[in-house]
Parts: C-alpha cells; sequence; structure tokens
C-alpha cells in the first residue's frame, strides 16, 4: 500500500517535470525561432531583403535577445544571491540573540549566588554584554542600580555590615568590605556615559567609603543615600538628587554638579574645590566646615543653607541666592565673588588671604582610606 502510494508519487512528480521541460522548450522555440522573424517582418513593413540580409537581421534580434535574457538571469541571480545572503544574516542575528539572552540569563543567575567571586563574574558579564548589545544597555544599567539598592540599604540592615552610628574611621572602603557592590557601582557609572540622561533609582544606599571618581552620574536619584568619606572626584553629577544624602567628608573636587538637588543634604567637611555648582540647589543643606575653595557656584541657590565655618576663598557666588544663609565664621578672601549687594560684614564672615592655586589631587582614590577629622560643628 505504502510502495504504491509512493510510486504514484514519484510518477506524478515525472510527469510535472516533464511538462516543465516541454514548455520551457516551446518558449524557447518561440522566443529564438520564430519571434525574431516577426519582429523583423514588422520592422519592415511589406519591404524586401535578400535571404542573406534578412538571416543577418534575424541573427541580430536573437543576439539581442540572448544578451537581454543573460543580463535578466545575472540580475536574477544576483537577487537571488542578496535574498539568500538576507535570510543567512537573519539566522545569524537570531542565532546571536539567542546567544546573547542565554548569557544574560546565566549573568543574571550568578548574582544571586552566595560566593563573591561568582557574583563579581556576573556582573562582568552583563557588563560585557551591555558594551555590546545597545538594545540591553539600559536593562544592565538597571540591573546593576537595583543591586546596589538590594545588597547595600541605607540604614544597613545586613548582618556584618557597619552599623549606621559607627564611626566613618572604623569604615573599610567599599572596594574591601562589598568588592561586589564596587564593581556594579563602577559599571553603573562607567556605562552611565553612553546613556541618555535619565532617572535611575539608587537611593537610600549604603556608599561610605566608596570609589566614585571618574564615572558618570548624571540624572541618578541618590536620595537618602550614605557617601560619608567617598571619592566623588571628577564625577559627572548634573541633574543628580541628592535630597537628604549623607556627604560628610566626601571628596567632590572637580566633579560636575550643574543643577543637582542637595536640599537637606549634609555636607560637613566635604571638599568641593573647583567644583561645578552652577545652579545647584543647596536650600537647608548643612555645608559647616565644607571646603569650596576656587567653586563655581554662580546661580547657586543656598536659602537657609548653613555655610558657618565653610571655606569660601575663590569662590564663584556671583548671582547665588544666600537668603537666611548662616555665614558666620567662614572664610573668604579677596577673590570670593559675591551677589550683587551682598553685605560681607554684616554676615559675620571672616576675610583671609587667598590661599593661590588649587593643586589637583594626583591621588583621588585616597580619600576612601584618609583618616577622617572630627568635626568641630555637631
Amino acid at each position: 500500500m505504502g510502495g504504491s502510494v509512493r510510486g504514484r508519487r514519484r510518477a506524478t512528480r515525472a510527469v510535472a517535470v516533464a511538462s516543465v521541460v516541454v514548455a520551457v522548450l516551446a518558449v524557447l522555440f518561440v522566443v529564438f525561432l520564430v519571434f525574431p522573424g516577426l519582429v523583423v517582418d514588422h520592422d519592415l513593413a511589406g519591404d524586401h531583403l535578400g535571404a542573406a540580409e534578412r538571416l543577418n537581421a534575424v541573427n541580430n534580434v536573437r543576439t539581442t535577445l540572448l544578451q537581454a535574457i543573460g543580463g535578466a538571469v545575472v540580475l536574477f541571480g544576483a537577487y537571488a544571491t542578496w535574498r539568500q545572503l538576507r535570510v543567512s544574516q537573519d539566522g545569524l542575528n537570531a542565532t546571536r540573540e539567542g546567544h546573547v539572552t542565554d548569557r544574560f540569563s546565566r549573568a543574571v543567575e550568578q548574582l544571586g549566588s552566595d560566593k563573591l567571586d561568582v557574583r563579581i563574574g556576573g556582573i562582568y558579564a552583563l557588563w560585557r554584554i551591555a558594551d555590546h548589545s545597545v538594545r540591553d544597555h539600559e536593562a544592565v544599567v538597571s540591573i546593576m542600580a537595583a543591586y546596589l539598592r538590594t545588597h547595600l540599604p541605607w540604614p544597613p540592615q545586613e548582618p556584618g555590615s557597619p552599623a549606621a552610628d559607627v564611626s566613618i574611621n572604623a569604615v573599610r572602603p567599599l572596594e574591601t568590605r562589598a568588592a561586589d557592590a564596587q564593581v556594579a557601582l563602577t559599571c553603573l557609572g562607567v556605562l552611565g556615559q553612553g546613556r541618555d540622561p535619565g532617572w535611575l533609582n539608587v537611593s537610600f544606599t549604603d556608599l561610605r567609603r566608596a570609589d566614585c571618581d571618574g564615572l558618570w552620574l548624571n540624572g541618578i536619584n541618590l536620595d537618602g543615600t550614605c557617601l560619608e568619606a567617598a571619592s566623588v572626584y571628577q564625577v559627572n553629577l548634573s541633574g543628580a538628587s541628592l535630597i537628604a544624602a549623607n556627604l560628610r567628608h566626601a571628596e567632590l573636587g572637580t566633579s560636575i554638579l550643574h543643577q543637582v538637588r542637595c536640599l537637606e543634604a549634609d555636607l560637613r567637611g566635604a571638599r568641593l574645590v573647583k567644583a561645578d555648582l552652577h545652579e545647584a540647589n543647596f536650600s537647608g543643606a548643612d555645608l559647616r566646615e565644607a571646603n569650596l575653595r576656587k567653586a563655581r557656584a554662580h546661580g547657586a541657590v543656598f536659602v537657609r543653607a548653613d555655610l558657618r565655618c565653610a571655606d569660601l576663598r575663590g569662590c564663584d557666588l556671583g548671582g547665588a541666592d544666600l537668603r537666611q544663609a548662616k555665614l558666620e565664621g567662614a572664610l573668604a578672601s579677596d577673590l570670593t565673588i559675591w551677589p550683587t549687594g551682598f553685605d560681607v560684614h554684616t554676615a559675620g564672615i571672616v576675610v583671609a588671604e587667598d590661599p593661590g592655586a588649587e593643586p589637583d589631587n594626583l591621588l583621588p582614590a585616597a580619600a576612601i582610606t584618609r583618616q577622617a577629622p572630627p568635626l568641630l560643628s555637631t
């Protein structure tokens, strides 16, 4: 029964192939033997040619037809090749996407491992994926932010984490007490250079003595985050939110805090030397004993800010809003630029000699191990 069915199918295919061959031969016969003569007779319009001349004209038509058919075959072959390449490329892309998806899934699984080296390997795997896959870039950045929030909450909740009220000098740098979190932070900050500024939530995170040097953290939400004694040197924090953040003793030298929101933030003893504070909002912030030498704070808002004992020598405060700001004991020099009509003496500011040019911090990361001096203001 099965053999007879297969036999009938073979016979049907053979008949179909024979029919196609006969049709092709018929078309070729008409095109090359009949059609050229008809074309020549039509062009002659009743005139007569000798047999040799007519045969030559017919052959010319056949040659033209052959060239046209050959060109069509070449074009069809080129199209078929292009189409095959497209199909192959689509297949390769699908395979590549499948591999990326598998690598992505495995890397995410590694983040949940109880082994530190496996978690770090997962972070670097996701970092590499983000470098090579534009589609996964934002997802990896969001995962890094979530990793920091869940692994380093503030106030601390994990067993073995330094207590919130412990002296900062007793807290080890983030890269030694939570190496995976430091790698995740670095990954987030490096990938931030290739993303559009947007809201990224890293709020209420324990980043004490973190190494943030040179990172791109623009537009990031760091509300309530503890960055005490962190090294935030030459960091882009434009448009970031640091509402009620703890930045005591933080190294923010030469960083960009353009339009940053530091409302009610604690910046006691922080170093903002030569930082760009243009249009930043420090309303209600505590900046006692902060170092703002040579900072560019034109147009910044310091409403109700506490700047007592702060170092403002050479600071550009032109156009700044200093309403209800406390400035008693703050240092200023003849290079300090004040808002129009501001009375230095009434504010209780101490005018001192300008220290001159500020040297660049050649080893900014040393800030995460530097012993923080005790604050005179409490």
